[in-house]
């Protein structure tokens, strides 16, 4: 594995000293457009400059195209709102992301969601943030998903807790996305990261992207950055410098307004132009919704370098089963 890594300089221990999230291989996908950090009050993000890095990068097999990821939505903990989210999604999708969302902080664990899931055959491909277990505790969770049969896992630092609905929580952070990469990796699993190629500081996006793939990512997905030239040029450059893995695209799913709210409340201004405007004027948001999922992601897929894509999508209390048959509906179409 090609190792790619930051030069080792006074700056970035000094910044690595600085980052409340103990971030240590480069900025996390929450600075804001003027480079502050997106924890209120924190003022900018110490890694915000230059980042030095060596080395090339060849690593991971791809997955079957078109591979389809799909998020499962389901009532928090609840396992019986899981069991029925996966009768419906079953045999829609490859897998199913088991996400995590700032409104919902409190969840079962991930691999006892997986292990739901697979007494449904379905397969999971859990998500596991560093903001609420050490070092330790991640080690058993991972252990745990694997035993429990996963497709893949999701490794991501996570947003601080003073961003969701417990700041009462004390943040953890004793590892990082690219830590907890290697973590999973010793232990055998397949590792999907993400990539942010919209979020600044844009400059650094990559470089921070191709150390997660050094640490072991096999499996990259990219998140919204607007319509399908955008994450073309993305992958493109990610393909330049040498990725051989799996490479996923986002697809914003809104099947009505609500849902259209969720989406725009925190990826706005990386969707497509003009792709939520059609549901508040078409007769059946619902059936416009599932159409503009399914043009964009044969538009994404027509790519070479993209190997499949992450139906991605909001739903409010009570309305889990909806978005799940309309996540089915789409990944049936894709299959």
């Amino acid at each position: 594995m090609a190792n790619i890594a930051p030069t080792v300089r006074e700056p970035w221990e000094l910044a690595r000293a600085a980052c409340p999230k103990h971030m240590t291989h480069g900025p996390c996908a929450g600075v804001t457009d003027d480079g502050a950090c997106e924890i209120p009050g924190a003022g900018p993000c110490p890694y915000v400059g230059e980042w030095p890095f060596a080395g090339s990068v060849g690593f991971g097999t791809r997955l079957p195209k078109p591979f389809v990821l799909a998020d499962l939505p389901a009532a928090p903990l609840d396992a019986d709102s899981l069991r029925a989210a996966a009768k419906l999604l079953a045999g829609s999708a490859d897998a199913f992301l088991l996400g995590d969302h700032g409104a919902e902080r409190v969840q079962f664990p991930p691999s006892y969601r997986a292990r739901i899931l697979a007494d449904e055959g379905v397969a999971a491909w859990p998500g596991l943030n560093c903001r609420d277990r050490n070092r330790v505790a991640l080690e058993g969770e991972l252990a745990a998903c694997r035993d429990a049969g996963v497709a893949g896992v999701h490794c991501v630092t996570g947003d601080h807790p003073a961003l969701g609905h417990r700041p009462d929580a004390q943040a953890v952070f004793d590892l990082d996305s690219t830590e907890l990469t290697t973590l999973a990796r010793t232990l055998g699993l397949r590792v999907s990261v993400a990539h942010a190629p919209a979020s600044p500081p844009h400059a650094l996006r990559l470089p921070r992207l191709l150390t997660k793939v050094a640490a072991g990512a096999d499996v990259v997905v990219i998140d919204h950055c607007g319509g399908p030239e955008a994450v073309h040029d993305a992958v493109g450059a990610l393909r330049a410098a040498g990725f051989e893995g799996t490479v996923l695209a986002c697809v914003p799913v809104a099947t009505d307004v609500f849902s259209a709210a969720v989406l725009a409340s925190f990826a706005a201004d990386r969707l497509p132009p003009g792709y939520l405007a059609h549901l508040y004027e078409a007769p059946d948001p619902r059936d416009a919704g599932i159409a503009a999922a399914v043009a964009l992601a044969r538009q994404l897929l027509a790519h070479p370098g993209i190997d499949g894509v992450n139906l991605s999508g909001g739903t409010r209390a009570g309305h889990e089963l909806a978005t799940a048959r309309d996540l089915a509906t789409i990944g049936r179409e894709l299959r």
